[in-house]
């Protein structure tokens, strides 16, 4: 009991340290206003358009789980009422790639398979672009994989298509359940996964598609960083022995170009096609089926975080060194034998009041900003709630690590410059070295693994799907950590960095 009365003392009085320095206090709420003054400036300058300033921008379709996806692709389709199965055999998967035009006026394609590039069967719930659906497919360069509602994707054999090997694909719905088998003789079949979609209605659309993303390029800038350039593709699939069975499959096979770009004479830009010759389908897609992830962010809304980090540093590392400066170090250990709890004491009154403070911060400026750049004509790409929290938590969490980094190094150092300089040189430096075209890639993805910058990556709301062709890199957005992870290698610094500060009160400071 004595223990935690002491404890609890040494807590009050930190606190009312803390808060009787009315610049301590001031320095916390400049943070907070500097972090939302920048992040509502940022977004009050961001516009955009599509084409004319009166023109509206087309709808981005959603996903089963409310995230913004991409669904175009070519469909050769019927309807199945009830349970039943499709199966078909894949002779072959080509594609075409748009090149540079070497003369002016004259289309340059190459022949090339997009890695992502993808030919199968499918049930879908109806044609609308974001609908729920489950997938069997051949890619280009990542085998047979069954895919589902644009975010789930699951591996089945390394096999693919060649001339003297065909692949036989099979979907069977069973109620909400769509199971995928593959076959390389359509004998012996090995199941590749299981998908529920829950709600599936009792009549969808089943059949054949075929899509391609564009040929990704990323290529080194001059200054460091990566340049991504995309150029039209297209996939064509071809298929025999197809068969619907079970169920009550209706109507001749229909075909629709699924999210096709239509120029202003109503013709479709780049459009797919189907050629049938007696039970052969010939089926050309452009485009995806994936989650969307070219888009603005939640996490841009907190663009002022690295200024407002700078101020709450500062006011970390002065709450310890103005005790070494008066003199004052001396009177605070004698209140405890044990020094170490001193320390610990200022680190959780520090560690709850900047988070408070990037609780307000984060929680004011994310919703704020994003109205603002939403009134701008800017797209922001669709989280959930949860994730919208994990942002703002995880970033007022961020903002107490980083803080009480700052505290062990001012304990360390025992003078302000040199502490402030290091926490700056570990948290502020790397993130913006990284996430600007300053640094490669990889470098740039190994800074933001190994320094306390990785903790940043808490704010990222939106995964890199390695089912999608995409550049994600740093200065996309994209941290090599997952969110928590990167949170935990941050707080990881800060426990190390605390653990010397205590031991060098123990001894330097006796």
């Amino acid at each position: 009991m004595r223990t935690t009365l002491g404890f609890a003392r040494l807590l009050r009085a930190e606190w009312t340290k803390f808060r009787t320095v009315r610049g301590w206090v001031i320095g916390l709420g400049v943070a907070a206003l500097v972090t939302v003054l920048l992040g509502l400036f940022s977004a009050s300058g961001s516009h955009s358009s599509c084409g004319g300033p009166t023109d509206v921008c087309p709808a981005v379709p959603i996903g089963p789980g409310g995230e913004a996806v991409d669904d175009k692709f070519y469909f050769v389709h019927r309807s199945l009422q009830g349970d039943g199965a499709i199966t078909v055999r894949l002779t072959s998967l080509t594609g075409q790639v748009r090149l540079p035009d070497a003369t002016p006026g004259v289309r340059q394609v190459a022949s090339k398979v997009e890695p992502w590039a993808k030919a199968g069967v499918m049930v879908k719930d109806g044609t609308r672009q974001g609908s729920a659906y489950a997938a069997l497919m051949v890619t280009g360069g990542h085998g047979v994989r069954m895919q589902y509602d644009y975010t789930h994707d699951v591996a089945g054999g390394s096999g693919g298509v060649s001339k003297t090997s065909p692949r036989w694909l099979r979907l069977v719905r069973s109620g909400d359940d769509l199971t995928g088998y593959e076959s390389a003789d359509g004998s012996r079949w090995s199941k590749v996964g299981t998908a529920r979609l829950a709600g599936l209605p009792a009549t969808v659309r089943i059949g054949l598609f075929a899509a391609s993303p564009g040929d990704l390029t990323v290529t080194q800038a001059d200054l460091g960083g990566v340049v991504a350039a995309s150029r039209f593709a297209q996939a064509t699939g071809v298929f025999d022995s197809a068969s619907v069975r079970g169920g009550t499959s209706g109507g001749a096979w229909s075909h629709d170009d699924l999210g096709a770009t239509k120029e202003p004479d109503g013709s479709i830009h780049h459009p797919g096609g189907l050629v049938k010759s007696g039970g052969t389908f010939t089926v050309t897609g452009v485009g995806d089926i994936a989650p969307r992830t070219d888009g603005m962010t939640v996490e841009k809304t907190l663009s002022g975080l690295p200024a407002g980090l700078i101020v709450v540093i500062v006011v970390a590392v002065v709450f310890i060194t103005a005790e070494y400066r008066r003199g004052l170090i001396r009177t605070t250990l004698l209140a405890s034998p044990r020094r170490g709890r001193v320390l610990t004491a200022k680190a959780l009154v520090l560690a709850a009041l900047t988070f408070l403070a990037g609780l307000v911060a984060a929680g004011v400026t994310m919703p704020v900003a994003a109205h603002i750049l939403r009134s701008n004509g800017n797209y922001i790409l669709p989280v959930g709630s949860l994730t919208q929290l994990r942002v703002v938590a995880g970033t007022a969490a961020l903002i107490a690590v980083v803080a009480v980094l700052a505290l062990a190094l001012g304990t360390v150092f025992r003078r302000s410059a040199p502490a402030i300089t290091t926490a700056l040189v570990l948290v502020i430096l790397p993130r913006i070295l990284a996430t600007t075209s300053v640094l490669p890639a990889d470098a740039a993805r190994w800074l933001l693994r190994l320094t306390p910058a990785a903790g940043f990556a808490i704010q990222q709301s939106i995964p890199a799907y390695p089912q999608v062709t995409a550049s994600f890199s740093p200065q996309a957005g994209y941290y090599p950590l997952p969110p928590l992870a990167g949170l935990a290698v941050c707080g990881g610094y800060a426990v190390l960095a605390l653990g010397l500060a205590v031991l060098l009160l123990r001894r330097r400071d006796a």
